[in-house]
């Protein structure tokens, strides 16, 4: 459902911030993406999400190719970015009404959405408030509203709980986990390890531009004996995670 293949980006002539990076994943599954800061994680999140054309490779969403079927591909995925700083001079709803109308969302569909995640995540009554007045948690809250609001099979997140209150980021690891079982695929970047602790099938960690290693948490724990996750990735990483890209 989410595949990229050999997905490579150089900066310049020489600097090769992601490098022959490839996985899948499948209808039903979780997937953590962990890394240092500056590993790469948000260049292959926007190589994915056709931010960013790589230098070679190719990324595909739900079957289509991100760069030769853009539209079907992009309409078949919800992209929460990590900066919540969008078009904050219109309204909530203004703004949840102008990514609707992007995703050709109908009238009826898109009110019922906007009732339900708006009331799932706390934002119900401040929807008529202009963004520029939200906090940064309200902001990131209603980018999570946003992408969900067309309803794409594929989630891919970076860093989504940041800002995130604990009721908002529980709400959210909620709907992440009913996403998944009902046959669609998730895949969210996260510093933080006993996240993707938690909800991950399987985790993939990055390091300088590679996959250095992915798997299930048993498969990375039964290749490094006695070792919890933290400690696996400070193996093989060579340092701690620190905040976010």
């Amino acid at each position: 459902m989410i595949e990229a293949k050999s997905l490579t980006m150089v900066y310049g002539n020489s600097k090769k911030a992601v490098d022959d990076v490839s996985f899948t994943i499948q209808k039903g599954e979780i997937v953590g993406f962990a890394g240092p800061n500056g590993a790469g994680k948000t260049t292959v999140i926007k190589m994915l999400t056709g931010i960013l054309k790589p230098t070679s490779g190719t990324a595909s969403i739900n079957g289509f190719d991100i760069t030769k079927d853009a539209m079907k591909a992009k309409m078949s995925f919800a992209y929460i970015a990590d900066n919540p700083d969008i078009l904050i001079q219109l309204t909530g709803l203004e703004f949840l009404n102008f990514i609707a109308d992007m995703y050709e969302v109908p009238e009826d569909k898109r009110k019922d959405r906007i009732t339900a995640l708006s009331e799932r995540f706390g934002m119900a009554d401040v929807l008529n408030t202009r963004m520029k007045d939200y906090s940064h948690g309200m902001r990131q809250k209603l980018m999570v509203i946003s992408a969900l609001i067309h309803e794409p099979p594929a989630w891919i997140l970076d860093e989504p709980m940041t800002g995130l209150d604990p009721s908002a980021a529980y709400e959210l690891k909620q709907m992440m986990r009913e996403h998944a079982a009902k046959g669609n695929a998730v895949l969210f970047s996260t510093h933080v390890l006993e996240v993707a602790e938690q909800l991950c099938d399987r985790i993939l960690i990055i390091d300088k531009g590679r996959i250095v290693e992915q798997g299930t948490l048993d498969d990375l724990k039964n290749a490094n004996p006695g070792l919890s996750l933290e400690e696996i990735f400070v193996r093989l990483t060579g340092r701690p995670e620190e905040t976010h890209e």
